[in-house]
């Protein structure tokens, strides 16, 4: 009787010892960090998540790679137009990756020979004061999306970057924000009335999402404008309301962010196996604004560093500029651009959020998702 019950006291050992190998097997092959996941960034946009390829393009008046620029967390100007890091940065660090290079920075490294080959975490095109328009600041020696594009376009068909890489990486895409701004400006505005002006901000993201597409990429990740009409440097702008938001600007940031999002719904039934997320970044900054001791915020309208009116009328580091002490419990860190706080919030958001915050999957669920090979 006692051989039998050690019998099956070894079987049932036996037993679990199998089932236990099965399950680690099988749990490797869907676990995040055994898929087939995202291994690097590629970023197209404006000042919200330009390094600093602005400071490498010398042609470029649309600058901030001069203090007080970078001093909460890098210590030093870095080109980024906040006190820290991006969006684009934090996503980076939740994925466990380093922050991508500019562009232009890489690219001379490549020439110079201190970098043999192009970075295989991605690579960052954004530029500060760019558009969708591709007249949009021109003067300001900017690049604009679509040569970001062509940047791009140039290291794929040369095969400077790998393809695999390419397939294997989330695009970014924020923009829109300059040309909207300067819609506004009274000096030359554009012909167009609103609703056209808008349209033709949309073709040209519709052309560059196909581009990117034939491109390589297969997860896109489309950030909506945030509220431009709420920025410090609507005080610029002549008889424009500085006790509340500008509700004409937000009327054509709403318009175009929807338009957006019908681009990233549409996106997977016009190009095969790809999959595109919207980030409600608007909704996300009004709620910092409609509860913001709930985030942390001490100041939901003025720049902690610029002068003037709401800290609108002087850019940050330039001379007559005031710092406040506090930076991250200020929405704003300049006449523009969010504070480094701000952005960790919104790219928690974007990283995790529920599907108010970005839809229809969030950037976490993205990058661990296995897609068809197409």
């Amino acid at each position: 009787m006692e051989k039998v019950q050690v019998v099956l006291i070894m079987m049932v050992r036996l037993v679990f010892f199998l089932v236990s190998i099965f399950l680690s097997v099988s749990l490797a092959k869907h676990s995040p960090s055994s898929v087939n996941v995202v291994s690097g960034i590629f970023i197209f946009g404006d000042s919200i998540f330009d390094a600093g390829n602005n400071h490498f393009n010398k042609n470029s008046t649309a600058q901030a790679d001069f203090p007080p620029y970078g001093s909460t967390f890098f210590h030093y100007p870095t080109g980024r137009f906040t006190n820290g890091r991006t969006v684009a940065d934090f996503i980076s660090q939740f994925m466990g990756i380093d922050l991508q290079k500019p562009y232009l920075e890489a690219q001379i490294e490549v020439l110079n020979g201190s970098l043999k080959d192009y970075p295989s975490n991605g690579i960052n095109f954004a530029s500060a004061g760019s558009g969708v328009l591709q007249a949009t600041n021109r003067d300001l020696g900017v690049t604009s999306l679509q040569e970001q594009l062509r940047q791009f376009q140039t290291l794929v068909e040369q095969k400077q970057i790998n393809k695999t890489l390419v397939q294997n990486s989330i695009f970014l895409f924020e923009s829109g924000s300059n040309d909207i701004f300067n819609y506004f400006i009274p000096i030359d505005p554009p012909k167009l009335d609103p609703d056209v002006y808008v349209q033709a901000m949309l073709t040209q993201v519709s052309k560059f999402l196909d581009q990117i597409y034939k491109l390589g990429a297969r997860r896109v990740s489309i950030f909506s404008l945030g509220p431009v009409g709420c920025v410090p440097a609507r005080a610029l702008l002549p008889g424009k309301p500085i006790d509340r938001c500008y509700g004409k600007m937000n009327v054509m940031v709403n318009k175009f962010n929807k338009g957006l999002e019908s681009l990233v719904n549409d996106l997977p039934s016009k190009h095969r196996g790809v999959l595109s997320v919207f980030g409600a970044v608007y909704d996300i900054v009004q709620h910092f604004r409609a509860t913001p001791t709930r985030y942390r915020f001490s100041d939901v309208s003025s720049a902690c560093c610029g002068e003037g009116t709401l800290g609108g009328m002087i850019q940050c580091g330039k001379e007559g500029y005031r710092l406040c002490p506090n930076p991250n419990e200020f929405l704003f860190w300049d006449y523009f651009h969010p504070s480094e706080h701000a952005y960790k919030l919104i790219s928690k958001a974007l990283w995790a959020g529920k599907k108010s915050r970005i839809r229809p999957l969030n950037l976490k669920t993205l990058v661990n998702i296995s897609l068809p090979h197409v």
